[in-house]
């Protein structure tokens, strides 16, 4: 493809914070030809930022105190995705500061990665549209789209099509992660095998149109009220029964917050973090202190 063409004035320097997100429920609808699941899933951004600095280098370079090997970190691979797809003849320095944990469920690597798209539209001057972006984003993976769009979405799809929801107000929320890292793939496989090994059928296309007509309208228009009490023990995660079958300090944790009075909880994603609702920040931060075997901040749901 041809040098695209630089049409924006060239900052010297960037600076961009990534979310974190968590899953209000997830519902895994089946096994889609191209080897992904077919989810629905309500996803909300959260205030838990990875910082991401952007300056002109010559070559592509990522400087990150993360242990993954370069190829294979989001962050250079949505930079050379981009640079490939656009002829982009210059490099970057790309400065990674994490504090969103791996292995957590909180997307903190998909959030790297549209960071990263749409830092590096800015600095190459490649004046792209979002949707454009999104093409891009879609190729790194299934919830990279998301963080480029929210903070609110009914995930479809392998979570790639999106559909904006309005929350009226914050919600304060009690991260809490043990110390382990689960695989995404893992725990899809892991629910693939149950489903198969109990010969269960995952939904059909009329159970799928039940879930959305009877529960899922009604539970979307509760949580963007923030009528969190009403929902509890309705939300669910399809994933969740899995990977505590192989880590069952997830479940210890769930019945954790529960006594320590958040409002419900429930782990994000395909885990390990499980987050509680609770009526307030500081009930939320007084609950951090029976958590200190494992990782823990208290943060609220982004609204705009």
């Amino acid at each position: 493809m041809a040098k695209r063409s630089s049409i924006l004035p060239h900052p010297s320097y960037i600076i961009i914070k990534a979310p974190a997100k968590i899953n209000w429920f997830l519902n895994v609808l089946g096994l889609r030809d191209d080897g992904f699941h077919e989810i629905q899933s309500l996803m909300q951004k959260v205030t838990l930022y990875d910082v991401l600095t952007f300056a002109p280098s010559k070559e592509v370079r990522v400087k990150t105190d993360t242990q993954i090997p370069l190829e294979e970190n989001l962050v250079y691979k949505a930079a050379m995705l981009l640079k490939n797809t656009y002829g982009v003849t210059e490099g970057a320095l790309i400065q990674l500061d994490k504090n969103i944990p791996a292995g957590a469920g909180l997307g903190g690597g998909s959030s790297d990665a549209a960071a990263a798209l749409s830092g590096l539209n800015k600095l190459w001057s490649l004046g792209l549209s979002k949707e454009e972006i999104c093409n891009t984003a879609e190729k790194l993976g299934s919830d990279v789209p998301f963080f480029l769009h929210g903070p609110l979405c009914v995930a479809h799809g392998r979570g790639e099509k999106l559909t904006p929801c309005k929350a009226e107000k914050s919600a304060d929320i009690l991260l809490v992660k043990p110390p382990v890292h689960i695989s995404t793939a893992w725990a899809y496989r892991e629910f693939k095998s149950q489903i198969s090994s109990l010969k269960l059928q995952i939904p059909s296309e009329l159970t799928k149109k039940a879930y959305k007509d009877d529960n899922i309208e009604f539970l979307i228009r509760q949580i963007e009220r923030v009528e969190l009490g009403k929902v509890a023990g309705t939300v669910s995660n399809d994933l969740e029964s899995v990977v505590i079958k192989g880590y069952h300090v997830i479940s210890e944790i769930k019945e954790r917050l529960i006594e320590q009075e958040s409002v419900f909880s429930m782990m994000s994603g395909s885990g390990s973090t499980v987050f509680g609702v609770f009526s307030s920040a500081q009930e939320a931060e007084k609950a951090s202190g029976a958590f200190q075997d494992c990782w823990t901040a208290v943060v609220q749901t982004i609204t705009d």
